[in-house]
């Protein structure tokens, strides 16, 4: 199967962790599948609702032109899913999102879920994806490390920085563990990619969820059951695919 990676960032603005990511990815895939990796330029650099609506965009118009180029599925690394919904209803292959996956996947694992998102500014996002995603009794809190995006790329290469990272995660997570959540999730692949790097990190007996190879998984699963067994995203609502022409129109006019 192939697989179309949808990232926010791109190879020139963040190499370190471009490279990392796809070794780490390449390495946990299923025997047979493939991946390329696109990112988006300019790349998703500031925690703004403004810049998730652009990059969304042109995630939804890759998603489209994934199902068109022969991709077996489409996977946007991108934790707060800006425009998932439209990519899913607008593309011919499953689409799986890295922040939906990464939740469903937690409430196996506990009955309340804490999100720990790199910015303040993504809090709102991140409620509005809980509510649309109907875990608001699930997915119980939110709180927020400092950083904009990319910027803890170097704590990949510095132990020191890393473990600064980890003790600012560890200081946002113990209230939510102290309020009853069970399973943690850093809101992002570049925190989960990083922090994976502690084997087995917990805070207060919560484990941390890496959402990376979860949604792999769920990509290559939804890869499977619709080749095998014919199973397609529902059509009738909110994923109601539109026409060609309108989907043509959506690629051809990316400007104002």
């Amino acid at each position: 199967m192939k697989i179309w990676y949808q990232s926010f960032v791109n190879e020139a603005a963040a190499p370190g962790y471009w490279n990392r990511l796809g070794g780490f990815l390449r390495d946990h895939a299923s025997p047979g599948t493939s991946l390329e990796f696109t990112g988006i330029t300019p790349f998703d650099s500031y925690a703004h609702a403004l810049v998730e609506w652009r990059c969304g965009r042109e995630a939804i118009a890759n998603a489209i032109r994934a199902g068109r180029d022969g991709y077996d599925g489409y996977l946007m690394g991108h934790f707060q899913d800006s425009g998932l919904y439209e990519a899913r209803a607008a593309s011919s292959i499953p689409v799986i999102s890295l922040g939906e996956a990464s939740m469903l996947f937690a409430c196996q694992y506990g009955q309340k879920v804490g999100i720990i998102t790199i910015n303040p500014r993504f809090i709102p996002g991140h409620e509005h994806q809980v509510r649309k995603y109907g875990l608001a009794d699930r997915v119980t809190g939110i709180h927020a490390l400092s950083f904009e995006p990319g910027q803890i790329l170097d704590a990949f290469d510095d132990p020191k920085k890393l473990q600064e990272v980890a003790d600012d995660f560890t200081r946002q997570a113990e209230p939510l563990v102290a309020g009853g959540v069970d399973v943690l999730i850093p809101a992002g692949g570049i925190p989960m990619l990083l922090l994976s790097q502690i084997s087995g990190f917990r805070v207060a007996g919560a484990p941390v969820l890496n959402g990376l190879p979860v949604a792999l998984r769920m990509t290559e699963l939804a890869i499977e059951m619709r080749q095998k067994f014919g199973l397609e995203v529902s059509r009738t609502r909110d994923f109601m695919q539109p026409p060609e022409e309108i989907l043509d129109e959506f690629l051809t006019h990316p400007k104002l």
